[in-house]
């Protein structure tokens, strides 16, 4: 059983930056693949970035965020810039089993409890 805990949302002004981290237990940290989604109020959870050995980003991040991973720290981080008043939601981890990247949350066996971030105009 994989244990995961996000950190590091608040709240920033458009156009600032914010680094959320997600430490991972109870499993081979560096066997799973591992994503970031987000799902804002009354909307579907979206996904956001994952990483393996490589990495995928949806469309309205890319340029903007950073998904990295830390193996010997059983870290997964997610470096946002230029951030905008629609990037405001909770940000969830979660992990995965196997190598291949996928954007759908189904695909993924573990979730934390998720981080707010809110961006004002």
């Amino acid at each position: 059983q994989v244990q995961l805990v996000e950190s590091g949302g608040g709240l920033v002004q458009a156009g600032g930056s914010l680094r959320l981290s997600c430490a991972a237990s109870g499993g081979i940290f560096s066997s799973y693949v591992m994503g970031w989604f987000r799902q804002a109020p009354g909307k579907e959870r979206e996904f956001v970035a994952t990483i393996g050995w490589s990495t995928l980003y949806a469309d309205s991040v890319k340029g903007r965020f950073t998904i990295s991973r830390d193996n010997a720290k059983n870290t997964v981080y997610l470096q946002m810039n230029s951030l905008k008043p629609e990037d405001t939601a909770v940000y969830y981890c979660a992990a995965r089993r196997g190598s291949a990247l996928r954007a759908n949350g189904n695909d993924y066996d573990y979730w934390g409890q998720g981080t707010q971030v809110t961006v004002s105009s």
